[in-house]
């Protein structure tokens, strides 16, 4: 890890971290804070992914629902009107709304084809804004003075590496320049998450093979067809079982790779110096542990 202690972590006129876990536990919200205090740039690989690597894939599928309508198409043909999505850190929608949902069509359900082809789309873009994160710590310090830099990731990342492989080359370059810090939720927040999407389920990126035996499962389940899917029902029926997939994964990125913080803990920070402090008790766990 590029702290060797809690005195190197405290002292590091450089702080730079990558916060990482499950959608929900408070990474946004102290990226967000940190950004808010003064010092730190705030890098969001959501935000990377929607803008630099699939804006042009959501404005597209835009354009496509436009073409339906006569007065659009007119207005597209001869350039008189500008579609694009207008994502920030807190509105995500645009992307998740293009990775979509498989199932009816008359239900807003993808096919289940082009659905793996955008899930494709987003593990490409994931890989490519997670290996960004060095440059930025150089730009942001470059061009805006930035020292200290928080990187903010989506809940997907622990499906893009391969946490027990102590090769792998995204773990490895973004460990390199970021202490990994894991916020771990308990039961409690597990419930409560599954009861946030089971409100509004919003599409998520799965690993391949994960979403292929659940996608199985599920028609087999229910003995329906692809085309009898109802997209929620079958987001919200692989919500709980990816939870469930992704919490061995987190763990061993926090074990191989850094540190772990609880989402309770996460919940009481107010400044600054309230994170610092929580990091330096994570390093100094880390340390009695070992």
């Amino acid at each position: 890890m590029i702290y060797k202690d809690v005195q190197d972590w405290r002292q590091a006129g450089q702080k730079r971290v990558l916060l990482f876990g499950m959608s929900g536990l408070g990474k946004t919200h102290v990226a967000g804070l940190l950004r808010e205090a003064g010092g730190w740039f705030h890098y969001s690989v959501d935000y990377r992914i929607g803008t630099r690597y699939m804006g042009e894939h959501i404005a597209d599928n835009f354009k496509r629902e436009a073409m339906r309508v006569p007065l659009l198409r007119e207005l597209l043909m001869t350039d008189s009107v500008y579609i694009a999505s207008n994502i920030t850190f807190d509105n995500l929608a645009p992307l998740s709304t293009y990775l979509g949902k498989p199932g009816d069509p008359a239900k807003g359900g993808l096919p289940f084809a082009e659905y793996l082809h955008r899930q494709d789309q987003h593990r490409v873009a994931e890989v490519a804004a997670l290996l960004d994160a060095p440059h930025f710590i150089g730009r942001a310090a470059d061009i805006y003075g930035y020292q200290s830099f928080v990187c903010d990731t989506g809940g997907s990342i622990c499906e893009v590496v391969d946490p027990d492989d102590p090769e792998d080359p995204v773990l490895t370059a973004l460990s390199q320049n970021l202490l990994m810090v894991w916020i771990e939720g308990s039961d409690d927040h597990t419930a409560e998450l599954v009861r946030r999407f089971d409100r509004a389920p919003k599409p998520m990126y799965y690993q391949p093979a994960f979403l292929q035996t659940a996608w199985d499962e599920y028609l087999s389940e229910n003995d329906l067809t692809e085309a009898q899917v109802d997209p929620d029902a079958f987001v919200r029926w692989t919500y709980a079982r990816a939870l469930a997939h992704r919490r061995p994964l987190y763990a061993a990125m926090a074990r191989n790779w850094g540190v772990t913080v609880s989402a309770r803990d996460v919940a009481q920070i107010t400044s600054a110096q309230d994170f610092t402090d929580l990091i330096a008790h994570a390093l100094e766990a880390r340390a009695k542990a070992a």
